[in-house]
C-alpha cells in the first residue's frame, strides 16, 4: 500500500495491543470515525504485531477501521519510527509477559515510536507527530485540523 493510494487518511502507528496507552489511543480515534468520514478520509492503524495479534486488538477494542501488520518493519522504518528495545527493557517486558519476539513479526524486539500522520489526497504528509515517550500521543483534534475539508461536489 502506498500513501498516494490511501487518499486522505490518518495513519496511527502503535506499539501493540499489549500496550494500554496504545489501546486508549486506538479507542480515542474510533470516536472520530464520523468526522473522518465526513471529510472523506480513512483511518489506518499499524503495528509490528503479527496478524493474529492485530486482529485481537481490533476485536478487543471494537475498532471499525483497518488495523494492519507491519511484520517486516518496512512502514515504521519508512516513517523513521523504528527503534530496538535495549536488553534491560527486553528483560523487563518479558517479566511482565510481553515477549515481543513471539508477538511481533520478523522485527522481534523492535517497535515504532507512537506516531500520527495525516496524508492529503495527493499522498503528501500534512501533519506528523511522533513521540519517544510512549505515553505522549498526538491529540486527534490537532491531527484532524490538518486534514483538508472534503471538496464540495459541483452542481451541473
Amino acid at each position: 500500500m502506498r500513501l498516494r493510494d490511501l487518499g486522505p487518511a490518518v495513519i496511527v502507528f502503535y506499539r501493540g495491543g499489549w500496550c494500554p496507552y496504545c489501546n486508549l489511543t486506538l479507542r480515542a480515534w474510533q470516536k472520530h470515525l464520523p468526522e473522518l468520514a465526513a471529510r472523506g478520509a480513512r483511518l489506518v492503524a499499524i503495528s509490528p504485531a503479527n496478524p493474529d495479534e492485530t486482529l485481537s486488538t481490533a476485536e478487543r477494542n471494537a475498532l471499525a477501521f483497518p488495523v494492519l501488520t507491519d511484520g517486516d518493519g518496512a512502514a515504521m522504518r519508512a516513517f523513521g519510527l523504528e527503534f530496538a528495545l535495549p536488553q534491560p527493557l527486553r528483560d523487563l517486558y518479558a517479566r511482565f509477559g510481553h515477549d515481543l519476539s513471539a508477538v511481533n513479526g520478523a522485527v522481534g524486539w523492535s517497535l515504532p515510536m507512537p506516531g500520527t500522520f495525516v496524508v492529503d489526497a495527493r499522498g503528501v504528509i500534512v501533519f506528523a507527530q511522533a513521540e519517544a515517550d510512549y505515553r505522549r500521543r498526538a491529540d486527534p483534534a490537532a491531527a484532524l485540523a490538518a486534514l483538508p475539508p472534503r471538496p464540495a461536489l459541483a452542481m451541473a
